[in-house]
């Protein structure tokens, strides 16, 4: 969805004439309980015609399916799916350092989560952790995770 009616907030090449009032209302449409339930919601940016058109020396995709299905055999070997990891084992399989307890809290304060956002945000955590082939969630994992709340963020609210 477009974060406002226009589709043009936070555009850098055109301008977004919604209001505070338009945008809250717009997105006040989608629940909060059915926002949770999505594990990313991003912001992606419209991409200028001189990077289309540019030679991207970015990963590939047969790179980035490689890096996926390691981290796929990882999931398998520990039994479950990120996606599946139940309750009673997320403690577990998200274990946390000091700096990441820290990292998690400040998020689920500031941006007011709910517990399965919060279950959701360990989740995504660990799949970033198994793309990096790291045995532990460290924050800089939880950092990213958090950053794919962009709609449970203050200013959405």
């Amino acid at each position: 969805m477009h974060a406002c009616p226009c589709g043009y907030f936070s555009d850098p090449t055109r301008e977004c004439r919604c209001t505070g009032a338009i945008i809250q209302r717009y997105l006040s449409k989608v629940s909060g309980p059915l926002l949770d339930r999505i594990d990313m919601h991003i912001e992606v940016p419209s991409v200028p015609y001189k990077e289309l058109r540019g030679k991207d020396t970015g990963v590939s995709s047969a790179e980035m399916r490689d890096r996926v299905e390691g981290a796929r055999a990882i999931q398998q070997r520990r039994g479950f799916y990120n996606s599946r990891i139940p309750s009673r084992q997320l403690r577990k399989l998200c274990a946390l350092d000091e700096a990441g307890e820290r990292t998690l809290e400040m998020a689920v304060r500031r941006m007011g989560l709910s517990a399965r956002a919060h279950d959701r945000i360990l989740k995504v955590a660990r799949t970033i952790a198994d793309l990096s082939a790291s045995e532990s969630v460290i924050a800089k994992h939880l950092a990213e995770a958090v950053q794919y709340r962009s709609l449970d963020r203050s200013y959405w609210n």
